[in-house]
């Protein structure tokens, strides 16, 4: 049975790194992710900690991967984007609250 491509992919906010892995059929997010060496050089890198997905949905480290398959390893947010924005809005305004 032939290799499968995979791809396994990480950004930072001023860059992204992909790599381009060929695994064995069966193989699993997991065994992209430890494959691709990334949690190596990105120490804070946690598969078991931080969410990963596939094309964008969220997926299971024992997930089974098809050819083609673009790992995706999400780094954890800083801040909830909501209260982000609304604290953007409130400087904005001189420190008024926004309105109802």
């Amino acid at each position: 049975m032939p290799e499968l491509r995979i791809e396994v992919v990480y950004a930072l906010p001023e860059r992204q790194v992909v790599k381009v892995l060929r695994l064995a059929p069966g193989a699993t997010v997991a065994d992209a992710i430890a494959a691709s060496g990334l949690p190596g050089e990105f120490p804070q890198i946690d598969p078991h900690r931080d969410a990963v997905g596939v094309f964008g949905r969220v997926a299971e480290l024992a997930q089974r991967l098809d050819d083609g398959d673009r790992v995706e390893i999400y780094r954890t947010l800083r801040a909830d984007p909501k209260e982000a924005r609304r604290a953007r809005v409130r400087e904005s305004r001189g420190g008024r609250a926004p309105k109802p």
